[in-house]
C-alpha cells in the first residue's frame, strides 16, 4: 500500500483560488493610493529636515554618488531613526492596504491638505529660496524607487490574507488593481535610470547575457523552490514555468540585440506596442486569456512569453522618458529638479488622458497580456508618484529618510528577502483562516523584520550587487 504524500502546502488549491478570478478596483481608487503613498513619504521628509544624528555619530565608509555606503558609529541612534521612519512610513502604508482601505479616497484629500499646510507652515519665516539642485532630483528618484519597492514588499505577503482587499489583488483578465502595477513598475523604474537613459552605450550581447545571468538563475531558483515545497502559483499570471525574473531578463536581452539611441527608443517602443496591440485585437488576446494549454513550452507559458513585447515596449519608452526628463540626450549628468518636475506633471496628465481613451475605445487594461492600455496605466501611476515626490523642493532643508537610504542601496536584496520571508510565513501560517488581528500582527512583524534587516545591512556598509 502506497504511503500518503506529505504536502508542505495542504491548502495550495484554496490559496490559488483565493487570488483567482478577480476584477480589480477603479482607476479613481488607484489614483488615490498613488497620492496617499508619496504624501506619506513627503510628510516624513518634513520632519527629516532637522538632522537627527547623534553628535557623536560618525561616518565610517563612503563612496561616490549612488553607490554611497555609509556606516554609523552609533547603532542605537541609527536604529532609533529607522524605527521612527518605519512607524511614519511603512506602518501607515500597511494600514492603508488593510484596515483603512475603505477610506483611501478621503484620506488622500486630507493628507494632501495636511502636506500643503505643513509645507506652508514650515516655509513661513524661512528663506523664500526654492531648492533646485541636481542632488534634489537624485533624492526624488531614489525616493520613487524605494516607494515602489516597499509597496511591492508589503503586498506580496498581504495578498495572502483576507484583511487585504481582493480588489487590490491582481486581476484575472481585464481591470486595474494595485498589484497589477508591480511588474510593470519594476520594468519602468529600471528603464528610467538605465545605462541607455543615462547616455552610456548598450552592452554587447555577451556582456548582457552575463549581466542578466543572475536574473535567469533567480528565475530558475524560484521555479525549483516553488515546485519543491508545493508553493501556490497562479498559472494564469505568467504561465506554468515562467516568472517575473525571466521577463526582466528577456527585456534586457532584447534591448541589447536591437540597440537604438535613447532619443529614438520611445518611437521604437511605441511601434512595438502598436504592432503587439494590433495582434491582440486580431485574436491573440483570446488565445492568451484562454485556460487551454498545449504541451509545448510556448503554449505552457503563453502569457509570460507574449507579454514580453508589451514590457519591452514599455522599457524602451521609459528609456526615452528617463533621458528626456533626467539626463538629457548629450549629457550623462542629471538635469535640475525644477526642469524635470514641470514636465513630469504635464506628462502625467497626458498619459491619464491616453489611458482612459485606450481603456474605453481600444481594449481594457490587462496586466496579464500587457496591452497598450496597461503600459500607459503603469506610466501614469508611476509618473504621478514621482510628480508628488518632486514637491519636496518646497520643503526647507529637505532630507531623504534613513529607511529610504537603506532600501535604496539594496533594492534587489530587499526584494529577495521579502520573497523569502513571504514563503516562510506561508509555510508555517494558514493565511486563509487568520483573523484580522492576527493577520495585521503578522504583517507588522514581517514588515518590521524586513526593515530591521535592511537597515542593519546598510549600517554595516554592505551592498548586495549581483552584477
Amino acid at each position: 500500500m502506497d504511503s500518503p504524500v506529505i504536502s508542505f502546502n495542504p491548502n495550495k488549491h484554496s490559496k490559488e483560488q483565493f487570488v483567482s478570478n478577480l476584477t480589480g478596483s477603479t482607476m479613481v481608487e488607484i489614483f488615490a493610493l498613488a497620492t496617499v503613498i508619496p504624501a506619506l513619504i513627503l510628510l516624513r521628509h518634513l520632519f527629516c529636515a532637522i538632522d537627527m544624528q547623534d553628535p557623536n555619530t560618525t561616518k565610517i565608509s563612503m563612496k561616490k554618488n549612488d553607490d554611497t555606503i555609509v556606516g554609523f558609529k552609533s547603532l542605537r541612534v541609527y536604529m532609533e531613526t529607522m524605527a521612527i521612519d518605519f512607524l511614519s512610513i511603512v506602518l501607515p502604508m500597511l494600514l492603508f492596504l488593510t484596515v483603512l482601505s475603505e477610506w483611501t479616497c478621503v484620506c488622500a484629500v486630507w493628507l494632501m491638505f495636511l502636506l500643503f499646510f505643513s509645507i506652508a507652515a514650515k516655509r513661513y519665516g524661512a528663506s523664500p529660496y526654492l531648492e533646485d539642485k541636481v542632488d534634489s532630483l537624485r533624492k526624488n528618484i531614489s525616493s520613487y524607487r524605494v516607494t515602489i519597492m516597499i509597496i511591492t514588499c508589503l503586498c506580496i505577503l498581504a495578498v495572502d490574507f483576507k484583511i487585504f482587499p481582493r480588489r487590490y489583488a491582481k486581476t484575472e483578465a481585464y481591470g486595474t488593481s494595485l498589484m497589477d502595477l508591480g511588474v510593470g513598475s519594476f520594468v519602468l523604474t529600471n528603464s528610467l535610470v538605465s545605462r541607455q537613459a543615462r547616455g552610456f552605450s548598450t552592452l554587447k550581447l555577451r556582456d548582457t547575457l552575463q549581466s542578466t545571468s543572475p536574473l535567469i538563475i533567480l528565475g530558475i531558483a524560484r521555479l525549483v523552490s516553488t515546485a519543491s515545497v508545493d508553493y501556490q502559483v497562479h498559472v494564469g499570471e505568467y504561465g506554468v514555468q515562467w516568472n517575473f525574473f525571466f521577463t526582466l531578463a528577456a527585456v534586457s536581452i532584447l534591448t541589447s540585440i536591437i540597440n537604438v539611441p535613447p532619443k529614438y527608443s520611445g518611437i521604437l517602443g511605441s511601434l512595438i506596442l502598436l504592432g503587439y496591440q494590433v495582434c491582440l485585437m486580431h485574436g491573440l488576446n483570446v488565445y492568451l486569456l484562454s485556460n487551454k494549454r498545449g504541451i509545448d513550452i510556448i503554449s505552457q507559458n503563453k502569457e509570460g512569453i507574449c507579454s514580453i513585447f508589451g514590457y519591452w515596449g514599455m522599457y524602451l519608452i521609459g528609456v526615452q522618458l528617463g533621458s528626456y526628463l533626467f539626463f538629457g540626450y548629450s549629457e550623462q549628468v542629471l538635469r535640475s529638479n525644477k526642469w524635470a518636475r514641470i514636465r513630469v506633471w504635464i506628462l502625467s496628465l497626458l498619459f491619464w488622458l491616453l489611458t482612459m481613451l485606450l481603456d474605453r475605445h481600444v481594449e481594457r487594461v490587462s496586466r496579464r497580456i500587457c496591452n497598450a492600455a496597461y503600459v500607459t496605466f503603469v506610466l501614469v501611476q508611476n509618473l504621478q508618484v514621482l510628480a508628488i515626490l518632486m514637491l519636496s523642493d518646497y520643503i526647507p532643508g529637505h532630507k531623504i529618510s534613513v529607511l529610504e537610504q537603506a532600501f535604496n542601496r539594496n533594492l534587489l536584496g530587499s526584494f529577495l528577502l521579502a520573497n523569502v520571508l513571504t514563503g516562510l510565513v506561508n509555510m508555517f501560517v494558514d493565511t486563509l483562516f487568520a483573523s484580522s488581528v492576527s493577520a495585521l500582527a503578522i504583517l507588522f512583524i514581517y514588515a518590521f523584520i524586513l526593515s530591521l534587516v535592511v537597515g542593519f545591512v546598510d549600517f554595516c556598509g554592505i551592498k548586495f550587487k549581483f552584477w
